[in-house]
């Protein structure tokens, strides 16, 4: 895949030196990258030919929430989901 197709917002390469206890630190940049602050957690899935994908794991918090269903542009009031949520008690949804 040629740099003008890279499905990357940028191209980042670093190189990580391995410690004896086999621990690696990652470097500023790279966790700016995925939005990992401290005290949070990563997840790396390991794929074919020696190769890994490193991403920032769910945290939980409400920010990572929102926004994270598509949007059917279907929209409902309150009022509209009271009165539907009394009728489905009533008996009266399909």
């Amino acid at each position: 895949m040629s740099k003008a197709q890279s499905p990357y917002v940028e191209e980042m390469t670093t190189r990580l030196t391995v410690t004896a206890k086999g621990q690696v630190t990652l470097r500023k940049e790279l966790l700016d990258h995925l939005g990992v602050r401290p005290g949070d957690r990563v997840v790396v899935e390991l794929a074919p030919e020696h190769t890994a994908r490193i991403r920032a794991a769910p945290t939980g918090r409400i920010d990572d929430f929102i926004g994270c269903l598509p949007s059917r542009g279907v929209t409902a009031s309150v009022s509209d989901m009271n009165e539907a949520i009394a009728s489905g008690w009533a008996g009266a949804c399909e």
